[in-house]
């Protein structure tokens, strides 16, 4: 399969006087549909490649493709038209005194006629399940529904890949929890491509591919079981765990005998149950 990303020895400084680049020869490939999640401590380089995709940072040397296009002055805004991104704080991409007024805005700028915008505002926002609140204030909502909203116009400009940059890391546990939910159904209903820059080991946990930054480099990828199964060597790095990982090792630290597959919540669920019925 063609990949939709394409990053071929990616190298971008701040400053040119700086030292460690902020990326240093990143290579990767993205395919259609995944939902590929990018995790690293601070200053790993996470945020920094998610703005090379769309262009917001161009980069000292390599090269970025999305879709056909190669990223150049030339390409730009077709490229930005694949690529929707939804950022940390949702008050910062309002702009709408309303709901839907919000939902609207990139569709204006991009001169959709009438009729068709409100069909897709009516749609995007149906889609992530704020349909009632069109005429509320942004700036009434709570986190999550902040960021639902934010996320729904994302998705009325009907992009192929969305990129969360940070998306949830504001929101407390039940916004986050509304706000993954709300991208896996979306993810499913428009075959989108996702790319979750994130510090929650637990929703990179809902990715297809997980890729591992450290100081600008790209140092290990595979799927969220290869990589969570690394366990202490993901501590040393500087990263967490998921919550039946976390519970693993310390059921295994009182000497009771666990699995050694990476289990999600619902595989350690039933596990637990499954070892409480045969004892």
């Amino acid at each position: 399969m063609k990949p939709i990303i394409e990053l071929n020895h990616l190298t971008f400084r701040y400053q040119k006087t700086d030292e460690r680049p902020a990326l240093n020869d990143v290579s990767l490939s993205i395919y259609p549909g995944e939902w590929v999640a990018i995790i690293g401590h601070n200053g790993s380089g996470k945020s920094t490649l998610a703005k090379t995709i769309n262009g917001l940072l161009a980069p000292e040397k390599g090269t970025v493709k999305v879709g056909d296009y190669t990223l150049s002055e030339a390409d730009l805004w077709s490229i930005r038209r694949m690529v929707g991104m939804v950022f940390q704080n949702p008050d910062n991409q309002f702009v709408g005194a309303t709901v839907e007024d919000d939902v609207a805005f990139g569709l204006e700028n991009q001169g959709i006629p009438r009729e068709e915008m409100l069909v897709r505002v009516k749609e995007a926002l149906e889609q992530v399940r704020m349909d009632g609140f069109r005429t509320k204030e942004p700036a009434r909502l709570s986190g999550g529904q902040k960021q639902r909203v934010a996320i729904a116009g994302v998705v009325a400009l009907r992009p192929d890949i969305i990129i969360l940059d940070e998306a949830t890391s504001m929101l407390d546990p039940e916004g986050r929890a509304e706000v993954i939910a709300t991208i896996k159904k979306i993810k499913e209903e428009n075959n989108l491509t996702v790319l979750s820059i994130t510090h929650d080991i637990d929703e990179a946990a809902n990715a297809n591919r997980v890729l591992v930054m450290r100081q600008g480099e790209l140092i290990d990828e595979g799927t969220p079981e290869k990589i969570f199964s690394a366990g202490p060597k993901l501590v040393e790095l500087g990263l967490d765990l998921p919550f039946p990982e976390k519970l693993k090792y310390s059921l295994k630290e009182k000497g009771i005998e666990v699995p050694t597959q990476y289990l999600t919540e619902e595989g350690m669920v039933e596990w637990l149950w499954t070892s409480a019925l045969n004892k």
